[in-house]
């Protein structure tokens, strides 16, 4: 038997393969486990609307005198509040996030005792992180962050 294709059906061809192959790829992309699709933070939308809020509270740490240090040591991170404010009225939070797997992601609530906090090396993995520190001093709001490899 002697087959013979036309340009025509050469064409028509090609082009059910590639949509063939465009199908499994969007198929396994969205069903396969390994492949996340999340968004870096979540409730993103929300987030973006208190943005200029955030915004004021970090020109707010800009303000003092002394502002947040932060450290790697051998231990882990050490984050340094300004020693010229009574700890006992720091509150706040910390968060840990790991862009590439929010999975790492931690908060650590602000207890201090001395005006420095160590996270210990345990808790984070080798890489990037990003850290927000949304704290308060009796009643003024104050935010600061920093991206660290780790």
């Amino acid at each position: 038997m002697n087959l013979k294709i036309n340009w025509g059906t050469g064409i028509v061809l090609a082009i059910l393969s590639f949509m063939t192959f465009i199908i499994y790829l969007v198929v396994t992309m969205t069903t396969n486990q390994e492949f996340t699709h999340d968004l870096v933070v979540e409730e993103y939308y929300k987030q973006e609307l208190s943005f200029q809020d955030q915004l004021n509270r970090e020109t707010n740490s800009q303000s003092l005198r002394r502002n947040i240090q932060f450290e790697q040591t051998e231990d882990g991170v050490v984050i340094y509040f300004p020693s010229n404010m009574e700890v006992s009225k720091i509150t706040g939070k910390i968060l840990f996030y790991r862009p590439s797997d929010k999975k790492m992601d931690f908060n650590i609530p602000i207890e201090l005792t001395s005006h420095e906090i160590l996270i210990p090396g345990r808790f984070l993995e080798k890489g990037r992180w990003n850290i927000e520190i949304d704290w308060g001093y009796e009643k003024e709001a104050y935010y600061y962050k920093k991206e660290f490899t780790y």
